[in-house]
């Protein structure tokens, strides 16, 4: 695939995973709840968000015990109806774009806290629409290369109905689109692939880059602040040089 590659930032989201287990699951959880109510059930055969949640939960190492049992308790109404969805835009330090995803069940804490990171860290919180045009909504499908034919795995991919492929050093990045993603990664699975992030994301369209060293330990830690915060599911941006802030 032309562009920018996804694997720094899925490097760091596995990082984070790994060393705050507890806080991800729990926001995986809510995530899964919220799916069950408003995709329409506790069947993911009928409830393609429901799915598609779970596929995230399963390449996050979540227990499948524990995404039985948030999905049973969701349907014996549960803490997911009390959660609203909203997503906030901004921009950080240069002109970054940064778009917030979030499953609040107080809407003004939420917006306190996002406009206060922004405020702090150099940055700025927008209008709705205000960057989310340098986005493009993609199913992004990653699969450790280890052991595995390039060739293989993207013919497959291809057959599947991917509309893109890119070869990273250490993975290999699958690309949909958004309504062909369950089927794909449905597809991929009876192969027998296994995947270190499943999910459908907002990918950049364009970048900007951070030279200065002020600017680069800002956007960071905007970063860091953004996705510590229980409310925020997840957080998107198009910072070019994220990986060499690692």
């Amino acid at each position: 695939m032309s562009g920018h590659s996804k694997w720094s930032t899925i490097k760091r989201k596995k990082e984070k995973i790994d060393g705050a287990r507890a806080k991800i699951f729990t926001k995986i959880g809510r995530e899964l709840a919220v799916a069950v109510k408003e995709g329409g059930g506790p069947d993911p055969k009928s409830n393609a968000k429901l799915k598609d949640c779970i596929a995230k939960a399963k390449a996050a190492n979540v227990p499948n015990d524990n995404i039985e049992r948030i999905i049973k308790k969701a349907a014996g109404e549960g803490d997911g109806s009390k959660y609203e969805s909203i997503v906030y835009e901004g921009y950080g330090p240069n002109g970054v774009a940064v778009i917030v995803e979030a499953l609040t069940d107080n809407r003004n804490r939420t917006a306190g806290d996002v406009r206060h990171y922004f405020d702090k860290f150099g940055g700025n919180l927008g209008t709705s629409g205000c960057v989310s045009f340098l986005f493009s909504e993609k199913g992004v499908l990653v699969i450790e290369r280890e052991g595995l034919s390039e060739d293989t795995v993207m013919g497959d991919c291809l057959e599947a109905g991917a509309s893109d492929f890119q070869a990273d050093e250490d993975v290999f990045e699958i690309y949909t689109e958004p309504d062909d993603f369950s089927a794909v990664l449905s597809d991929l699975e009876a192969k027998g692939y296994e995947f270190v992030s499943a999910e459908v994301e907002m990918v950049p369209t364009t970048y900007t880059a951070l030279n200065d060293p002020d600017s680069v330990l800002k956007m960071q830690r905007l970063l860091d602040h953004l996705e510590d915060n229980d409310d925020i599911q997840n957080v998107w941006h198009n910072w070019e040089n994220a990986e060499d802030a690692e």
